[in-house]
């Protein structure tokens, strides 16, 4: 069995020889994304694993790789908006994904940018950089006499809030599934009781047609002004515009980003020269009130393992003919 990675990292090498070693399988690997240029390199694999910074949405890369006998797409993450699911399906090919690789990354980094803002230590290390050690302006609240809101308490949205309910703060939510097991960390409400109420808003959800731009200049306008953002999901649940409006003019406190649209060209790489180009992150840089980090909330040493072993044996369930354990399409 042979299982050819497009889109890999230095860092994922340990991870797949281990795997490999483990299952036999002869796994060979490339930092080129997959793409109709390459798509032919497929050839005598039995299956591939990719991991893509564009979109992967041309039907002839689909069509390409099912002449060459491929029938799965085992994704190395867990979104996969980016994928052309239809042409997949008509193809014959199953797309999988890693669906929780590891909730605890997303949720540490979480953390770490809600007590980087609300202790404004991002306004410090500025100041100190001009030799200013005054305490004028960085007073802050304490994390437990605080409500954190989450938007989409999922598998990670969950270890948030036992995070923030282990710290002594009063967690709400929202998400269409109420998960009894969470009776005694969080509180369900509605959108509008969420905005108006929690100190910190921070969002957990995937990219759906009904999560694109969910958060607005109308909802940014339902937050206190004393508020913290915290977006470490997708960007385009958030419509960027509005955001930095809401930041300028004061209708929210700060916010802390690890993800923003049309991030894909810039981030996971250096960008010549003293802007990248996309208007949204030279925007966001150097506003005093932001922190954006580039799309690492996952990047731990555990999650790395995770997204690489679990999506070459979803590769592997399907080259032997079983289930994958984790399909969507």
């Amino acid at each position: 069995m042979k299982i050819l990675m497009f889109g890999t990292r230095p860092d994922e090498q340990p991870a797949t020889k281990e795997w490999a070693d483990a299952n036999n399988v002869t796994v060979d690997a490339t930092p080129e994304q997959l793409s109709l240029d390459n798509v032919d390199k497929v050839a005598g694999y039995d299956g591939i694993s990719v991991l893509q910074l564009e979109p992967l949405e041309d039907p002839k890369v689909y069509e390409a790789l099912a002449k060459h006998g491929i029938k799965n797409l085992a994704v190395r993450s867990t979104g996969y908006e980016i994928y052309n699911l239809k042409a997949a399906r008509d193809n014959g090919i199953t797309v999988t994904n890693v669906p929780a690789y590891s909730p605890r990354s997303v949720a540490e980094h979480t953390l770490a940018l809600t007590m980087t803002m609300l202790r404004k230590i991002h306004m410090i290390e500025v100041n100190e950089h001009h030799n200013d050690f005054s305490w004028a302006g960085v007073e802050a609240p304490e994390i437990h006499n605080l409500t954190v809101g989450i938007i989409g308490a999922g598998k990670i949205g969950s270890t948030v809030a036992r995070i923030f309910k282990a710290l002594g703060s009063t967690v709400i939510a929202t998400d269409p599934i109420h998960r009894p097991e969470l009776a005694d960390t969080l509180d369900y409400v509605d959108y509008d009781t969420l905005l108006a109420k929690a100190d910190i808003v921070t969002m957990h959800t995937p990219l759906t047609d009904d999560m694109f731009h969910f958060m607005d200049a109308k909802r940014f306008k339902q937050m206190k002004k004393s508020a913290i953002f915290i977006n470490a999901s997708r960007g385009k649940v958030v419509n960027t515009p509005d955001l930095i409006d809401a930041l300028k003019n004061g209708e929210i406190q700060s916010a802390g980003l690890d993800t923003v649209e049309d991030e894909d060209a810039y981030f996971s790489h250096k960008v010549p020269g003293d802007k990248t180009g996309n208007p949204y992150i030279d925007t966001l840089l150097p506003m005093k009130n932001v922190v954006l980090t580039p799309h690492i909330a996952f990047y731990t040493d555990m999650a790395v393992k995770n997204m690489v072993q679990i999506s070459l044996n979803n590769a592997k369930q399907i080259i032997d003919g079983e289930t994958p354990f984790s399909p969507v399409n």
